[in-house]
């Protein structure tokens, strides 16, 4: 055995996971309704092949076999190292319960598409009772020290733990909420303009425009239509992103695009070397993504949508072509409105259309409900009042509905406990890797003349050519010269709160 044997394995590895990506995307834009039950069962025969070949005592003889040939090569020893490391944790996971849980997503997201609509969370409370009870067994299997919620951050965020996640999270709430009520306390700006009636097809077009001038390559991607936005990849390749539309709310679509684009534009920047490599495959969760983990991916969406698609600089750049889309409907908008308009603080039900400055209450508000699943604090029955609780204590909403509330996410029908902290995690890596880039002159430059190649072409170099190579903690210490900072986060919460309220500094 090689390391040739290891890598054309691990490339097999990854064309499997490739088609459940592609099954999954398929599900989620244009399958019928009646193709959901054999779409389980086929993704769930593809993933126990995947999940077969990975733990497999060839692919181990593979890995023990390219030892002796990598010694002395940092990166192929990484490789290997990396490969049995993910494949030990994989392994603790009995394959039938892997099995169970990957035909269940289908059905699960399936009958979460339905209760949405029809605002019946007793419909689909039986299914997530079972996809909890999943993953409890998960993380049992997996194992944890201290909280069984520990192993379910790790899936998404390599060695975070609910112990180290708490005092990030108080830190945050301490820092926003005077900072909401201080937004707050102004007049609120002009949003009416925002609801009139703008076309859908010219808004999809308007958002994608400015979609391909961030780097997103229509060449190796395409747009589609979905309940819940995401990002998806086949590979660099082949990156597909979805976003929805509403006629009547027009920044809703703009922003998902471009957060799904910034998603797309990580997973296309990898270097072509790590193609249908370890280090472009996430082995513990079977999934084709070459993305250090979720926060890292989510400090890249969260980087395009806010820092830069939310910046007054971009708006003053690109409200002309906007108003020239919609003429009738801004005539009588400046750019400086609609700035504010989209930066306005309302404290509001939904999480993907939420402002900057409420956003993380909401990911909290998840985070701490999952976590009382995960122990048996709380139960599936127990979450829409759980959800108005605190709704009502962080946003100040009395949640009028589950569509509204609970049923709003799609996470938890694809089994993702633990996921929702790395949205937050995100938002603080990506001010801290703005922060880094704006060191280089050409990309302040850039930004203010709408020239987005600079902060795209660093953005490559330093993250996404390393794919899963380089961890979270280790890309942050690389780039930024530190570990995770909640201050350069917070900084720029305050500066943008400042220019919204008019104080100079």
């Amino acid at each position: 055995m090689s390391y040739a044997d290891f890598e054309a394995r691990m490339a097999q590895v990854n064309d499997l996971l490739s088609v459940l990506n592609l099954l999954a995307w398929d599900a989620r834009t244009q399958m019928p309704s009646g193709g959901v039950v054999t779409r389980g069962q086929q993704v769930a025969t593809i993933t126990a092949l995947a999940r077969d070949l990975v733990t497999g005592d060839a692919m181990q003889r593979a890995i023990e076999g390219a030892r002796a040939e990598v010694s002395g090569d940092p990166i192929r020893q990484r490789a290997l190292d990396q490969a049995a490391r993910d494949i030990g944790t994989l392994s603790r996971v009995p394959a039938e319960l892997i099995s169970e849980a990957a035909e269940l997503k289908t059905v699960a997201h399936s009958a979460w598409v339905d209760a949405r609509a029809k605002n019946d969370f007793a419909a689909y409370a039986p299914v997530l009772e079972r996809m909890f009870a999943i993953q409890h067994k998960i993380a049992d299997a997996i194992g944890y020290a201290d909280h069984p919620y520990d192993a379910m951050l790790a899936l998404y965020e390599p060695d975070m733990t609910l112990a180290q996640l708490e005092p990030t999270f108080d830190t945050l709430k301490a820092a926003l909420v005077p900072l909401i009520e201080r937004a707050l306390s102004v007049p609120a700006p002009r949003q009416d303009f925002l609801s009139r009636s703008y076309p859908i097809a010219a808004q999809k077009a308007f958002g994608l425009r400015i979609a391909e001038k961030f780097g997103y390559d229509m060449n190796r991607g395409r747009l589609d239509d979905t309940i819940h936005p995401f990002e998806i990849s086949f590979t660099r390749n082949d990156v597909r992103i979805t976003s929805r539309w509403r006629e009547n709310w027009l920044p809703g679509g703009f922003f998902a695009l471009w957060h799904e684009a910034g998603h797309a534009m990580y997973e296309q920047g990898a270097a072509p070397e790590i193609t249908r490599t370890i280090f472009a495959t996430d082995v513990v969760n079977l999934y084709a993504v070459a993305g250090a983990s979720f926060g890292m991916h989510e400090s890249q969406s969260r980087l395009w949508e806010n820092r830069v698609g939310r910046s007054c600089e971009f708006w003053e750049l690109h409200f002309g072509a906007l108003r020239d889309t919609f003429p009738e409907q801004l005539a009588d908008v400046t750019a400086e409105e609609f700035w504010r308009s989209v930066n306005a603080v309302r404290p509001d039900y939904i999480r993907v259309e939420a402002d900057e400055l409420t956003y993380d209450l909401h990911i909290i508000l998840r985070s701490e409900i999952e976590a009382a699943v995960m122990t048996g604090e709380a139960k599936v029955s127990d979450l829409p009042g759980l959800w108005a609780e605190r709704m009502k204590s962080y946003l100040g909403r009395d949640v009028p509905n589950d569509t509204l509330g609970v049923l709003q996410d799609v996470h938890w029908s694809h089994g993702y406990v633990g996921s929702f902290p790395t949205y937050t995690l995100g938002n603080i890596m990506g001010a801290q890797f703005f922060d880094a880039a704006l060191k280089e002159s050409a990309i302040a430059t850039g930004l203010e003349t709408g020239d987005y190649a600079p902060l795209r072409g660093w953005l490559t170099e330093n993250i996404y050519r390393h794919g899963r190579a380089s961890s979270p903690a280790e890309t942050l210490q690389r780039v930024t010269g530190g570990p995770l900072d909640t201050a350069p986060y917070i900084a720029r919460l305050t500066d943008k709160v400042d220019a919204l309220t008019g104080v100079s500094r």
